[in-house]
């Protein structure tokens, strides 16, 4: 055997080892060239994840909106050039994060789908569980806790897989404060409280011992509170606290000031809250009604009667409003953002011509599978439109049911919202009949929205009756034929 081998080495020329040796030399090099562009990539996949997250948190945090939207479509742009999936992932979900806190949760809905379908096979663990914590966020908004707490395990699941930066450790005691609130809700106050302990250990900011201080208030300990309202404080006032925390932190403050009848300071809090809702509104305008509750209980306690209904009727403004405005403006900002989201399929596109030389003349690919490929872009086209114009009815939807609620509440300020709304209906009731007097056309306005007559007695505090005679005169005003359903005469009817 020995022999054997003695022979073949023998009949290698010395000219050959030489080219062997170059040429192992040479796969070696480019194994570590293919090696330093691959950690290369990786790198600046992590440098994107980083400064997207940290810069988008910031402004979203801020109340910054159209400088949030803009940052997300130049990183959507970024990410495409890169062929990072899992980039554009990222830019959908700060979008839906965004859309959740502002209550615009069917544009939630669709970038939190858009931003699975992008992130559920990417290799990085953190994606996922900020993925399932924007989810869990989304049901918690809803009232729907168990949901919340799914996808709150989900989140915690895939964040201990994840290697630790400082994404990983920033994330994990907000999703210990997230199932804090969500047992909380739920009434399992001893898991609760843990989860609290847990966040407050990890990050001991203004905000996590905020959160302890809202526990202790919640379950009616308010000298426990005293001790973390005191740390949040001075956590406030040493550490960089974004403009939303801080809102948070002085509404609980001025609630547990309340609560311990120290109105001075209380009041002093509140106030403060209301200055920072200013910046933030655009983002967080969940948290305002909350201090105008707040402050009605203050002044009703003070027996400020003025402003305690001042506060009140703000509160209950906010309680059964849509904010016509704050909504415009964020849905053109997001409908800029989702026509950049069709621009993706034009990306794709200019690679088109180039992908279908090289597949003819390597693959010889049938002029039937390119047209399947066109289709495919064009049907992706057509969904993205349905999609937006679905979301303009939401907002539509979402500013009729604050119209009708103010009909509920038999407020003075419904038909002039409903003029807002649907401008053409009073005109074309105007037209038939340009004699018709206001109360006549709010009666109208209230059977637009198809409310029955036994309701419209109880909103106005009239009899069912009543309700029934005007009925009556309006079919004869209006010359509505006997035959004829009055309310599908209203919903029919255009300018």
């Amino acid at each position: 055997m020995g022999k054997s081998n003695l022979i073949i080495f023998k009949k290698i020329h010395p000219k050959d080892i030489k080219n062997i040796t170059a040429c192992i030399i040479g796969m070696g090099l480019l194994l570590c060239i293919l090696s330093c562009h691959h950690d290369s990539h990786e790198k600046d996949k992590d440098n994107f994840d980083v400064s997207l997250l940290t810069q988008g948190s910031e402004l979203q945090l801020s109340g910054e909106y159209e400088a949030f939207v803009r940052l997300n479509k130049k990183y959507l742009r970024k990410a495409a050039r890169m062929r990072y999936t899992a980039g554009k992932g990222l830019c959908y979900l700060n979008m839906a994060e965004v859309n959740v806190s502002a209550g615009n949760y069917e544009k939630a809905r669709f970038f939190l789908n858009k931003a699975e379908k992008d992130l559920v096979n990417s290799e990085n663990a953190y994606h996922k569980a900020i993925l399932y914590d924007d989810y869990s966020l989304y049901y918690s908004h809803l009232k729907i806790y168990n949901k919340a707490l799914e996808s709150n395990n989900k989140a915690f699941y895939y964040i201990k897989q994840a290697k630790k930066t400082k994404l990983t450790q920033k994330l994990l005691p907000r999703l210990y404060v997230n199932k804090g609130i969500y047992y909380a809700w739920k009434g399992w106050f001893g898991t609760s409280l843990k989860c609290f302990i847990k966040a407050n250990a990890l990050e001991n900011s203004a905000y996590t011992n905020c959160m302890m201080a809202q526990y202790y208030l919640f379950t009616r300990k308010p000298d426990s509170a005293g001790i973390y309202i005191a740390r949040a404080d001075e956590k406030m006032l040493s550490q960089k606290t974004t403009d939303v925390e801080s809102l948070w932190v002085y509404y609980t403050m001025g609630y547990y000031y309340n609560e311990a009848d120290n109105s001075e300071q209380a009041e002093k809090a509140l106030k403060k809250a209301l200055e920072i809702n200013i910046k933030t509104r655009r983002t967080y305008s969940s948290h305002i009604k909350d201090v105008y509750k707040a402050l009605a209980e203050l002044y009703k306690k003070k027996n400020d009667g003025g402003k305690a209904y001042f506060y009140l009727k703000k509160y209950m403004e906010e309680e059964g409003r849509s904010d016509a405005a704050r909504f415009a403006a964020m849905n053109k900002a997001t409908e800029d953002f989702i026509s950049e989201v069709k621009q993706e399929s034009d990306w794709h596109k200019n690679d088109l011509p180039l992908f279908i030389a090289l597949s003819v003349s390597v693959l010889t690919i049938s002029g039937v599978y390119v047209r399947k490929l066109i289709n495919k872009v064009q049907n992706k086209k057509n969904t993205l439109k349905k999609q937006t114009e679905a979301l303009k009815n939401h907002v539509q939807t979402k500013q009729l049911e604050a119209v009708t609620m103010l009909a509920k509440k038999n407020d003075s300020s419904f038909f002039l919202k409903f003029k807002e709304l649907d401008p053409g209906f009073i005109k074309a009731l105007l037209k038939i009949n340009p004699d018709l007097e206001n109360s006549e056309l709010t009666f109208c306005a209230m059977l637009k929205l198809r409310l029955s007559s036994k309701e419209i007695a109880d909103y106005t505090f009239v009899q069912h009756k009543s309700v029934q005679q005007k009925k009556y005169r309006i079919r004869k005003r209006l010359n509505i034929p006997g035959e004829t359903d009055i309310y599908d005469f209203f919903e029919n009817l255009t300018a």
